[in-house]
């Protein structure tokens, strides 16, 4: 199987703007921003989504709520506000099949539907 895009960025194979790491997270900016700020938050294992993720990795999303928080500060996202998501599956338009959260702010970004 060929690695996603995400490992490859893990793998410094192809460039990210890398704005948090450390050994078992990172959060890049997004390449196609729908918002001013606009990062994903990306567990280094491999979990091809959130449905796959097993009862051992679910550290990792405490881990990311956290991390969220920092970034949310340090993007002056407060006290505005922001939205920290995940699409699961292609009906939720997942189209990298490795877990990752999307930190959006920056304006109002309106209701979801």
């Amino acid at each position: 199987m060929m690695p996603t895009l995400f490992e490859r960025i893990i793998a410094r194979e192809l460039p990210a703007d890398i704005v948090y790491e450390d050994e078992e997270l990172i959060a890049i900016k997004d390449k196609y921003p729908k918002a001013p700020v606009h990062l994903l938050l990306i567990p280094k294992k491999v979990i091809p989504d959130l449905q796959s993720l097993s009862k051992e990795h679910f550290y990792l999303l405490g881990k990311i709520v956290s991390v969220a928080q920092e970034l949310a500060i340090k993007f002056e996202l407060l006290p505005d506000g922001y939205r920290l998501l995940t699409n699961n599956g292609t009906d939720a338009g997942q189209t990298i099949f490795h877990l990752h959260f999307h930190l959006l702010g920056g304006h109002e970004l309106g209701e979801m539907g």
